[in-house]
């Protein structure tokens, strides 16, 4: 056995996100972003694929993805509060990860196999934000979901779509933490 890291395992013993909406200026600039990404692209990534991509959505960006995202949910006919809180997520934001999950073709990675590692980065992406000082939270939302929007928007190719909208700033306010899962009942030891 190695000899344990205990901060970090402190650290991912009482990680939380933060909520976007208490996430504003400043933000991380691009040097210490692509330290934030780089720490999440080491992921789990079965066969190399690299089944994932990043999109950095800067201020201008966000707010030209607001104007899409009210036009969008308006088209499809959603609720005007549906709208107004997809709309706001993107408005409100100062800076945006969006992780792109890639399709690979390959008989030897099946494709959960890449999804899972899509996630994963999301994850690592969020702890990595946190880690280094930052309120990070993972919030995707129903724009991102909408296949003509990501396409217009983001510029996603074919196959592709949003795996998860990385909010990440300087921390507002801290909200009390949430219920934890009770360990006993989800999970089950098999011994033989």
């Amino acid at each position: 056995m190695s000899e344990p890291n205990q901060a970090v395992l402190e650290f991912l013993l009482t990680r939380r996100s933060r909520p976007a909406k208490t996430l504003r200026a400043p933000v991380p600039d691009r040097a210490a972003l692509r330290t934030i990404l780089t720490a999440a692209a080491r992921v789990p990534d079965h066969g190399k694929l690299e089944p994932w991509r990043f999109v950095v959505l800067e201020k201008p960006a966000l707010a030209r993805l607001a104007r899409l995202a009210e036009t969008r949910g308006e088209a499809l006919g959603l609720d005007p509060d549906r709208i107004a809180k997809g709309v706001a997520q993107l408005a409100d934001a100062d800076l945006a990860v969006a992780v792109i999950h890639v399709p690979r073709t390959t008989e030897k990675v099946p494709e959960i196999e890449q999804i899972l590692s899509a996630g994963a980065v999301c994850l690592s992406l969020v702890n990595a934000g946190l880690a280094a000082g930052w309120g990070a939270c993972w919030l995707t939302g129903w724009h991102m979901h909408d296949a003509q929007f990501a396409r217009d928007g983001l510029g996603l190719k074919p196959g592709e779509w949003v795996a998860g909208l990385i909010h990440i700033g300087s921390e507002t306010a801290t909200p009390p933490d949430r219920p934890r899962p009770d360990l006993d009942a989800i999970t089950e030891w098999m011994p033989e």
